[in-house]
């Protein structure tokens, strides 16, 4: 079995802000799969279903960012799943816009949420896709990240959004390093 999270904030005030790139990839991969993520259980929504005959679970933490490993926890233990098996999906504001990252592991790169799912799982050895959302010299990181993205980012967003979903599918049924090498040049 494989988790697949997409990090975020809950509440109306936060949809399709920067720091809702995870939950924005979720509901499209979601869409793709033709599942609605409406299980309210462990401290976020989920559903579980397959992907190429393998059950894979869809997750949106509704703790706030800070706290999201709370919930990426609960899951992992009460279905039973490895570190390995993660893949979690968040904003990156060292990325530009319309840039994915793909990695094996990492440290949270001053991301709380990352911070906070290393502290629940207890180690960095689990898979990511960072998805950029790049920053700006003249508004406070705070700020930024709770902003919307403009026309111009958001048709770069889409394609970004497109391109996590095609290699999270690929992290279903393919090698991660073949996944990391197709994806990390696009």
């Amino acid at each position: 079995m494989k988790l697949i999270v997409g990090l975020g904030n809950p509440g109306r005030e936060y949809e399709n802000t920067r720091h809702n790139c995870g939950f924005m990839m979720i509901d499209r991969l979601a869409d793709q799969l033709k599942v609605e993520i409406n299980q309210a259980k462990f401290k976020g929504l989920y559903v579980k279903t397959k992907i190429e005959g393998e059950d894979v679970i869809l997750l949106k933490p509704q703790t706030y960012m800070n706290l999201s490993g709370e919930s990426i926890g609960e899951v992992m233990r009460f279905f039973k799943i490895d570190k390995t098996d993660i893949l979690v999906v968040y904003d990156d504001l060292d990325l530009p816009v319309g840039k994915i990252r793909i990695r094996e592991s990492g440290s949270a790169g001053g991301h709380n949420g990352i911070k906070s799912t290393i502290a629940h799982l207890g180690g960095q050895d689990f898979k990511r896709i960072r998805i950029g959302i790049d920053k700006h010299p003249l508004i406070p990181v705070v700020d930024y990240v709770l902003g919307k993205f403009t026309a111009e980012e958001q048709t770069k967003l889409n394609e970004a959004l497109e391109n996590a979903c095609k290699a999270a599918m690929a992290f279903m049924t393919q090698d991660f390093n073949k996944v990391m090498s197709l994806y990390n040049k696009k």
